[in-house]
């Protein structure tokens, strides 16, 4: 199976109050303060760094991270066999199913009413259907066949799920759920909820998604480039969500995207490049999601159930747009 190799970087630049704040994105061999972690995190290579005066903390704080992200992985993770996700998708059923799955499901399912479908975790089998298609020898470029796509599509549809405290079922045989749309934002939400409960002041978190918690040792803005846009935005007790087609493609340039609309099965090629302003991480990483197959009047009323939230996009053709 087709599967997407990637690295996440994991950066924490953290100050507690009386502490002052190393600089963000200092490399961690020249700096002395840092303390690392390396392995994985939703199935990819990563690394995260803590700059802190206080060595001692910085090294509490970081195995108590580390632990959590080991602990939220096999929840949400399709890469961890025995993962509650990979559990529930085997059955079709899932027990005393984890709170923060629960949690995760309600939000999923308010920005899926929101966008009216175009963000819905169950489009896992269209995405292993184009899996299994480029795996093949001698695979159309164009993609899987339209009955392929029509029969996958009959899986999707997340107002098909129940869930409660109790359970959580996928009512059809085939029917399965991804949370790569999502999880990366919760997961930024809980380490800087982690942070801020450790007296944490001020932080910038890149746990795939961005969330910034006060500001710079300075007093000044956080401020992070969107390499899609070509923009840079400021954020204080903000986050941001980015996605984009090209990051990645089941065969290289033209080939469709890992980002496939729930509701028709093709690829996303309405925006280049998609970002999300939002007060949390894993809205912000489920709205940039949804966003790629809405046209700008959608967009601006899927904003409306989420205040304080923001869009920033790049169409096909080059022109950039701010929305909300």
């Amino acid at each position: 199976m087709t599967q997407m190799t990637r690295r996440r970087f994991i950066g924490i630049s953290a100050a507690a109050a009386g502490l002052s704040l190393l600089p963000f994105g200092t490399v961690a061999g020249d700096m002395p303060d840092a303390v690392v972690w390396r392995g994985r995190a939703m199935g990819a290579a990563a690394e995260l760094i803590l700059h802190h005066r206080d060595r001692e903390l910085a090294r509490a704080l970081v195995a108590r991270m580390a632990g959590e992200i080991d602990r939220l992985e096999r929840i949400f993770s399709l890469y961890v066999p025995d993962s509650s996700l990979s559990q529930l998708n085997a059955a079709g059923a899932l027990a005393a199913p984890p709170r923060e799955l629960i949690e995760l499901l309600s939000l999923c399912r308010d920005v899926w009413a929101a966008s009216a479908g175009a963000f819905d975790p169950t489009v896992q089998p269209l995405w292993a259907l184009h899996a299994r298609h480029f795996a093949s020898a001698n695979a159309d470029p164009a993609g899987p066949a339209q009955d392929e796509i029509e029969a996958a599509l009959a899986l999707v549809g997340f107002g098909r799920l129940a869930f409660d405290n109790s359970r959580v079922a996928l009512p059809l045989k085939g029917m399965a759920l991804t949370l790569n749309g999502i999880a990366q934002g919760f997961l930024t939400d809980r380490i800087v909820g982690m942070l801020r409960d450790a007296g944490v002041t001020d932080t910038l978190a890149d746990i795939g998604e961005v969330r910034a918690m006060g500001r710079r040792g300075d007093g000044s803005p956080w401020r992070v480039g969107i390499g899609g846009l070509g923009d840079t935005v400021e954020l204080v007790d903000r986050a941001i969500a980015t996605s984009s087609p090209d990051g990645f493609r089941f065969a290289g340039p033209g080939s469709p995207a890992h980002l496939l609309d729930p509701r028709t099965g093709r690829s996303a090629r309405r925006y280049g490049c998609v970002s999300v302003l939002s007060p949390g991480a894993a809205a912000a990483d489920g709205l940039s999601t949804a966003c790629n197959f809405l046209d700008p009047p959608a967009i601006e009323a899927l904003l409306a159930a989420f205040p304080e939230t923001q869009v920033r996009l790049r169409s096909a053709d080059g022109r950039r747009l701010r929305l909300g």
